[in-house]
């Protein structure tokens, strides 16, 4: 998944950002405690390729910029820390996040947690969350093109191809992407998730 804009001030997309449990999971705000772990996992150029505003190499400074970012008032969308409901170990991060375009779902994951369907997992929290807490009639993903393991989730949310478009992302630079949607209506008949 790829964030692609600026924040968008729009007070219609301001959520409250409860903290959310899923079956495996536990979405909650990122904290300190939370620098050693995220600065590991996201110390990691296959992720950071696949973003628009992660840094590579990534180290204890990004992460600590990422947490004052992170924890600053927000008028648009949420970001949560993605830990095992288990162990409470820092897996990745989510969101959602007010763009020129309306309100866009985003996520990474750490490489040592793939292919186990945590970020489907988080994913379906946070469409949910996203129809829920507002009132858009849309949601915005979009992913690179050459992001196989995104584009399952998208589609396991429910999301529409909507077109293409390029990124500025900080470490691969001009890129192509696929923008994906998912109206209101779609997700109501959706709202019974299958399996991950």
């Amino acid at each position: 998944m790829v964030a692609e804009s600026e924040d968008f001030e729009d007070e219609s997309l301001a959520i409250e950002c409860p903290v959310l449990v899923t079956e495996r999971l536990v979405m909650r705000p990122p904290h300190a405690d939370d620098i050693p772990e995220l600065a590991m996992l996201a110390n990691n150029r296959r992720v950071a390729e696949m973003l628009s505003r992660m840094p590579h190499p990534y180290g204890e400074a990004e992460a600590r910029s990422f947490l004052a970012m992170s924890g600053q008032k927000r008028v648009a969308g949420c970001v949560y820390a993605l830990t095992l409901a288990d162990t409470g170990t820092f897996i990745g991060c989510a969101g959602l996040n007010g763009t020129d375009r309306g309100l866009e779902l985003g996520y990474w994951i750490g490489e040592p947690y793939w292919k186990r369907g945590f970020a489907t997992e988080a994913a379906h929290a946070l469409v949910d969350l996203a129809f829920r807490a507002t009132q858009i009639n849309v949601l915005h993903v979009s992913c690179r093109v050459i992001n196989p393991s995104s584009r399952r989730v998208i589609h396991k949310c429910g999301f529409q191809y909507a077109g293409q478009g390029m990124l500025n992302s900080i470490v691969a630079g001009q890129v192509p992407v696929e923008r994906y949607r998912l109206d209101r209506k779609t997700w109501v008949s959706l709202r019974t998730w299958p399996k991950y």
